[in-house]
């Protein structure tokens, strides 16, 4: 695989990592507005758990899942590559989003 293909591998997987940040921070902010008021009950503690596990299995996967299987297969200069990528256009990321909040907030 070419490097362009790496390059443009980790771009979707990193976006997918963001998009799904966004969609459930966006939840998280308008949840009330949802939902309702809430009592501090027993299920609101459940559900931001069971929130929290999907959410690291799903962006593990979206991180972890290509380069394992890459690792797996004794493509292991390969997986790296792709690992690392993905890390590093999410470092990307979170920098725009520090500079939106820093220069637009």
């Amino acid at each position: 695989m070419k490097n362009s293909d790496y390059v443009v591998k980790s771009f979707i997987n990193a976006s997918g990592v963001f998009l799904y940040v966004f969609g459930v921070a966006w939840f998280l902010s308008n949840a009330q507005e949802i939902f309702g008021e809430q009592d501090e009950g027993l299920f609101v503690p459940i559900f931001m758990l069971l929130l929290f596990i999907i959410s690291a299995t799903i962006t593990s996967l979206l991180v972890l899942g290509r380069p394992v299987y890459l690792y797996l297969n004794n493509q292991k200069k390969e997986a790296m590559i792709l690992l690392l990528a993905t890390l590093g256009w999410l470092a990307i990321f979170l920098f725009s989003v520090a500079c939106i909040l820093f220069f637009f907030q």
